[in-house]
């Protein structure tokens, strides 16, 4: 059975018959139903006998090889040379006046990594670029500027490609051997929003074509590092890319085939990375000491140990050296949320899951009398971090917002409970009930909420937090494209251990779909969210700082979950990338 787009569309977005889930035959009193999965018979404190085990493998990270990282690039040894570099890059961006060149430097300085260095100096060369007038420029520097105009949040027209198309709408077959003109549309065509479905397809599909019969009929020596590229634009697009894996993969593609701007912006670019990665290796050795002191590892064996796969989240969604505090709260943040998730995924019965909601709405030590032995370490390191997070907050930022930490867990937990419910019941949600409650479940939101009370974003009132909760901002589209990734990665093990229906299994159920053709329906809810995600930055619906966190989020998930579950299995692409990020420096030379 072939699904057309349009009809995917129509499948993903419009109601199904009922709005509601069905009742499924099996009736479970009180355990958890499953195919082939491990089960551990015991009896313990509070008398259940049968817990569900998802046989997460061990962590793969020594302790003490992670103490043993060391470099040799210190901010003590090269902070002279980095700033003169810095001082050197500066210069080039304030005396470049032609705007084609300026583009290009402004992209490589992006790209790069580096250019939280010259915010000030960027902003300046974006006044000279938004004046700029494209018609009569070459298909490259007008779909680089139509790029980083809309990564910057400024509205462009895709009428500016109107000039490289014939009568019909379609782009001259003469620009078929433009290759960096065909890059650029290419990587453009992803900052399409709703409305533009027409010109960014034809965009897409032009530069596609033409970028793939490249890769088919230039085989020569001489194209091979620009094959290379091509090759790395096609698997993954630039504005999909995380921040940090994107600049370690610019540096080492541009030292190879020389294209980069200037070669002092790659001399400070391989520094600047190496020095982050000092920073990045002494937070890792500093949550490693306090991911051991918390116990979970021995407390809560069943629960996924993933202190460093869980960094990878927090650097992913703020990587600046001047985020480092921000960076290893957000990891805690994430070890905890990690363990009560698989307490409610796999291990918990209704009556103890039930009890620890009860004890998330108290927020009180007394209300951990009525847990388990095992949720209490739990309920115990959830409420000090959360009250210590609370007191950094009002301590560096003279806000308080207890109530918004609590109401975060809160709103999580319930998420968790309610799915939990379901699979207790066999309760099959249909997609909309399930997506509803599953953008809050993934976590996203609670992460991204913490960042900005960490941050001391102003105001932090209840208006940001019915705003952060809207289905209309970055955070709604970030979170729902965080969990359907989540879900094409991890959903054929979880439906194997019989865990509670996701996103594809839902729609195969209720549209009544092969598992291929859910998963279409699934990239194609993406694609509308990705758009709908780059309107709200465009359109500049929230502040710049939180559709940066929304957007680098987004970006973490799809790299996490491109190969599938990057966290519960972490021994492939994430133990590769986390030693790209964490162990191994960029040659200088």
């Amino acid at each position: 059975m072939m699904i057309s787009q349009s009809l995917q569309f129509q499948l993903a977005f419009q109601p199904s018959s009922s709005r509601f889930g069905m009742k499924i035959t099996y009736k479970n009193h009180g355990i958890r139903p499953s195919a082939s999965i491990n089960v551990n018979q015991f009896s313990d404190q509070v008398g259940v006998n049968h817990r569900r085990s998802a046989d997460y493998h061990p962590t793969i990270w020594d302790p003490k090889l992670i103490q043993s990282l060391t470099t040799s690039y210190t901010y003590e040894v090269h902070g002279n040379r980095l700033d003169k570099l810095k001082e050197q890059v500066s210069t080039l961006l304030k005396s470049t006046k032609d705007v084609s060149i300026l583009l290009k430097l402004i992209d490589s300085i992006q790209r790069s990594g580096v250019a939280y260095h010259f915010n000030q100096e960027i902003d300046a060369a974006f006044d000279l670029v938004t004046s700029f007038v494209a018609n009569g420029s070459c298909l490259s520097t007008t779909a680089l500027r139509f790029r980083l105009l809309r990564q910057r949040g400024h509205f462009v027209s895709t009428d500016v490609f109107d000039e490289f198309k014939d009568e019909n709408g379609h782009f001259l077959e003469r620009l078929s051997d433009d290759l960096e003109g065909l890059l650029n549309l290419y990587e453009s065509s992803f900052l399409g929003m709703c409305g533009e479905d027409d010109d960014i397809k034809e965009a897409r599909d032009f530069s596609v074509k033409h970028l793939k019969s490249f890769m088919l009929t230039r085989l020569d020596y001489d194209n091979m590092n620009m094959r290379n590229i091509v090759e790395d634009a096609l698997s993954v697009p630039l504005h999909w890319r995380t921040p940090r894996l994107g600049a370690r993969n610019f540096i080492d593609q541009f030292k190879v085939c020389g294209r980069i701007n200037s070669w002092v912006l790659l001399e400070l670019a391989t520094l600047d990375y190496n020095l982050v990665q000092s920073i990045h290796q002494e937070e890792v050795k500093e949550l490693t000491k306090w991911w051991k002191n918390l116990g979970f590892r021995e407390k809560l064996s069943f629960s996924r140990d993933r202190m460093m796969e869980n960094y990878l989240w927090a650097m992913g969604i703020m990587w600046e050296p001047q985020y480092s505090k921000g960076r290893k709260t957000l990891t805690k943040f994430i070890c905890i949320l990690t363990a009560i998730d698989d307490i409610f995924d796999i291990y918990g019965s209704l009556d103890e899951l039930e009890s620890f909601m009860i004890a998330v709405e108290r927020w009180d030590l007394k209300a951990m009398d009525d847990l388990p032995q095992y949720m209490k370490i739990c309920y115990l390191a959830m409420y000090n971090f959360g009250n210590e997070t609370a007191y950094d907050v009002l301590r560096d930022h003279d806000i308080v917002v207890i109530e918004y930490v609590k109401k975060e867990w809160e709103r999580l937990c319930r998420s968790y409970l309610t799915e939990a419910k379901w699979f207790y019941d066999g309760y099959e949600p249909s997609p909309e009930e399930y997506l509803k409650n599953a953008w809050i479940s993934v976590g996203g939101h609670g992460a991204i909420v913490h960042t900005c009370l960490l941050l001391g974003l102003s105001p932090i009132n209840e208006t940001f937090f019915n705003n952060s909760i809207s289905d209309s901002g970055p955070l709604y589209w970030s979170c729902l494209i965080t969990r359907l990734s989540n879900d094409m990665g991890t959903s054929k093990a979880e439906m194997a251990r019989g865990d509670v229906s996701k996103s594809i299994h839902s729609y195969m159920i209720h549209k009544r779909v092969s598992e291929k053709n859910a998963r279409d329906i699934i990239k194609c809810m993406m694609n509308h969210s990705w758009k709908k995600l780059n309107e709200t930055i465009i359109k500049r619906s929230c502040s710049a700082i939180v559709s940066t966190l929304s957007l680098n989020m987004t970006r973490t998930a799809l790299s996490i979950y491109q190969h599938g579950d990057g966290i519960g299995t972490s021994t492939g692409s994430t133990k590769d990338r986390l030693t790209l990020l964490i162990v191994e420096p960029i040659s200088i030379y």
